[in-house]
């Protein structure tokens, strides 16, 4: 049996993901935590799971302090990231911190499974490139079109999921007046004059996050 644990705080897209894992094999237990203490409350007592499928943006500590955390205490567990933020420095922070692969939320769940089979038989996986050589990123439409930086990018995708100036800090390792900064320039770019206007911007133009 393939025992996963999927550390993912929003119950939708947690059940969802359990459900696309199960196809996986036969014999697959999947366990979902919402919040990184919890998945490592499990690891304690039980550390003999096959593979980690974590945010980074959780509730209760990053997910590139997860998996710190994760390669430290369980080297054994192998963690793929499963994120909305999939830009190419996130990308490398999350492999630098210790993840086996890179999965954005904008892929299908068969490149989900498939990525899921690589780290699973000891390989890396990161996200595929288009004709192009450009990688798909979920946030590029409103990124590309208001001309927002990486940076900025981020705090819009954590904007739009609601999430406080405070929340956006911790998650991103920020201070809340970068934050404010940041927000303050999302706002000029998109030509609005609050958050509320900047998410119905966000997802006017099909920003998935």
């Amino acid at each position: 049996m393939t025992k996963i644990l999927v550390v993912e705080d929003h119950v939708l897209v947690r059940e969802a993901m359990s459900q696309t894992l199960m196809r996986l094999e036969e014999e697959v237990r999947c366990s979902g935590f919402k919040a990184a203490d919890e998945a490592l409350a499990e690891l304690e007592r039980d550390p003999e799971w096959d593979l980690a499928v974590i945010d980074l943006m959780l509730p209760d500590m990053n997910g590139f302090s997860l998996l710190a955390i994760l390669a430290k205490r369980f080297p054994d567990v192998p963690a793929i990231v499963v994120s909305a933020l999939d830009d190419s420095a996130s990308i490398q922070r999350a492999l630098k911190a210790g993840a086996s692969g890179f999965v954005p939320k904008s892929c299908s769940s068969e490149e989900l499974l498939d990525a899921i089979r690589i780290v699973l038989n000891g390989g890396v996986y990161t996200p595929k490139e288009d004709a192009t050589g450009a990688r798909r990123r979920s946030g590029a439409p409103v990124q590309d079109r208001f001309g927002l930086t990486t940076a900025q990018t981020r705090v819009m995708e954590l904007l739009a999921q609601g999430r406080t100036n405070r929340e956006i800090a911790e998650l991103l390792g920020l201070s809340e007046g970068t934050v404010k900064v940041h927000m303050s320039a999302i706002f000029r770019a998109l030509n609005v004059t609050n958050r509320a206007q900047a998410v119905l911007v966000i997802t006017r133009h099909g920003s998935r996050v």
